[in-house]
């Protein structure tokens, strides 16, 4: 008998970026289908600084899906858990190893509920797999939510198959001039655009650990689309050893739900200036350059001539690894001597940045960006070509993927990391950034990286409409989810 209601246990991570694109794709589930109820059981962060944006922004999304999705999205913060080991990649998993107990006692109570609709299954973040060890015990699938790249995807599940079935020793690639060949990729990947995760030894177990449990899954959700990464989703979809694929994207959460005097001031600027003429710099949630890099920065963009927005947060204290930046009391301070006199008539540096609106401004021409998959999204929907400069994570690898394989994107610097321990010692220098931003803000209108992003802006729409790509597969997992119900 097909059930007439279920409910799905969605277990995001504490990233801000995955929480935003989790929500949403959550919205889009239940207003496909009235059947569907959500349980997003909420993992809270450390706190390892004073400006951590994941509380508010938890507050935020709460509140604005209440209204919109009515009783069939609920959140349940679970109490926060201390973790000695600080912030990064590697706290992720064991934040939720360590929330196991909370998770299946949360989850019991869930299902004890007399109007409680059947259990469906477990939707876990990437990098929540731990989670796939409960989902067994109440007996549900599980669903993966990948927040990359199909082409990423696929980057994991290979080098997976180079270290478990070939022996190759990953370690290799580090410092290495070397070129890998990967299926969900036309070019062969550069070892210096490998994610640092790969490159380091000691987090290498996890996330090789975090590919082989994705295998486990009854499929993967992924925020992308047909026709940005055809070729990515064709090798996944040929392959019997992964679990089925729905590129359900581009996922954004585009909603303005209130005006702060911040981001009003910014927009007001951005109002006064001619269309296409600003060149944007935001480095996501978590990036953010010490005072010499800083300073090429300012120095590139004044010799630039272009007008720009410059987005700079101060960093956390060394050894905080992802942890959330601060805002700079005095940005006079870190800028150079008489920097903002100099270009206060073509140019605004703020700190945090409401970037949506900012990309969706008329007068914004450029993006300089760290290349987040979100960020890239993001670009993309709104027609803005990008600049490449990746700082941690899987952003070199979505950097090279803009650059190179799509050729919808100029260089600042490919192989520039931040993160991990294995922050390079190398500043960019003003001439390299003054030179990207002249090739992003090039005034010929026949540029063909501008026209390669008009199009994909139009295809990004194009996706999430009645009977195209993205619309089909979010029916097609949803007639899973049903079909998998125990």
């Amino acid at each position: 008998m097909v059930a007439t209601r279920a409910q799905l246990i969605w277990i995001p991570s504490s990233g801000v970026g995955h929480l935003v694109s989790a929500v949403e794709i959550a919205k889009l589930l239940v207003e496909r289908d009235d059947r569907l109820s959500i349980t997003l059981l909420v993992l809270n962060p450390p706190r390892a600084s004073k400006s951590n944006p994941f509380a508010e922004l938890l507050a935020s999304v709460s509140s604005s899906t209440a209204s919109a999705a009515k009783s069939q999205i609920r959140f349940q913060e679970l109490p926060y858990e201390d973790d000695p080991s600080g912030l990064g990649a590697k706290s992720n998993m064991s934040l939720a190893e360590r929330h196991k107990p909370q998770v299946r006692a949360a989850v019991a109570e869930l299902t004890r509920a007399l109007d409680s609709p059947p259990l469906a299954g477990f939707i876990i973040d990437m990098f929540c797999t731990p989670m796939i060890d409960v989902a067994n015990e109440f007996g549900v699938p599980s669903y993966m939510f990948f927040t990359c790249s199909a082409a990423f995807l696929g980057f994991m599940f290979h080098v997976l198959a180079l270290q478990d079935d070939e022996g190759k020793d990953l370690s290799e690639f580090k410092d290495s001039d070397a070129k890998l060949d990967i299926p969900t990729l036309v070019n062969p990947l550069p070892a210096k655009v490998f994610p640092t995760v790969v490159l380091d030894e000691e987090h290498r177990v996890w996330f090789l650990g975090a590919a082989r449990r994705f295998r486990e899954t009854k499929g993967i959700v992924i925020n992308s689309f047909e026709k940005l990464e055809p070729n990515a989703l064709k090798s996944l979809l040929g392959d019997d050893k992964i679990p089925p694929v729905y590129p359900v994207g581009p996922i954004l959460n585009l909603e303005v739900t209130g005006r702060s005097d911040k981001s009003s001031e910014i927009l007001s600027w951005l109002d006064a200036q001619p269309s296409s003429s600003v060149v944007f710099l935001c480095f996501g949630s978590v990036g953010s350059f010490h005072d010499d890099q800083v300073n090429q920065i300012a120095h590139g963009l004044e010799k630039s001539g272009h007008r720009f927005l410059l987005s700079l947060r101060r960093p956390p204290p060394t050894g905080m690894l992802r942890a959330y930046p601060e805002e700079y009391e005095n940005l006079a301070k870190v800028l150079p001597e008489g920097f903002l006199e100099r270009t206060s008539e073509r140019g605004k540096v703020i700190g945090w940045a409401p970037q949506v609106e900012v990309l969706a401004h008329p007068s914004v021409g450029g993006f300089v960006t760290h290349c987040g998959w979100n960020s890239t999204l993001e670009s993309l929907w709104f027609g803005v070509p990008i600049a490449a400069w990746p700082l941690y994570a899987e952003q070199q690898f979505n950097a090279f993927m803009m650059v190179v394989e799509h050729g919808m994107a100029v260089e600042v610097k490919m192989d520039y990391r931040n993160d991990l321990g294995m922050e390079t010692k190398e500043i960019v220098d003003s001439e390299v950034i003054e030179k990207a931003v002249q090739k992003l803000m090039k005034a010929d209108g026949h540029d063909e990286k501008k026209e390669k992003v008009r199009q994909m802006s139009e295809r990004s729409r194009e996706a999430l409409a009645e009977g195209d790509s993205s619309h089909l597969a979010i029916g097609r997992f949803i007639g899973d989810v049903f079909k998998n119900i125990p």
